[in-house]
């Protein structure tokens, strides 16, 4: 969760409301696809500050980051 929080918190603001990064909250990640978001997340946004996470996170890690982030934070 200290993932999740500080270094996706870092760009998409410490509430997930959005900052230099998109807003990630429950309401703004309806329609796509959780594949998608956890592709995101691992390989990034080429052209885009998203970094890839991909040499620090498993899939199943961003898979588990993007249900955290479909519950919204608490």
């Amino acid at each position: 969760m200290t993932l999740l929080k500080h270094d996706c918190g870092s760009c998409h603001g410490l509430t997930m409301k959005g900052g230099l990064g998109p807003p990630l909250l429950p309401d703004t990640l309806t329609g796509k696809d959780d594949q998608e978001l956890a592709r995101i997340i691992l390989d990034g946004v080429p052209g885009k500050p998203m970094p890839p996470w991909r040499f620090e996170l498993q899939p199943d890690e961003a898979d588990w980051l993007v249900d955290r982030l479909r519950e919204g934070l608490k």
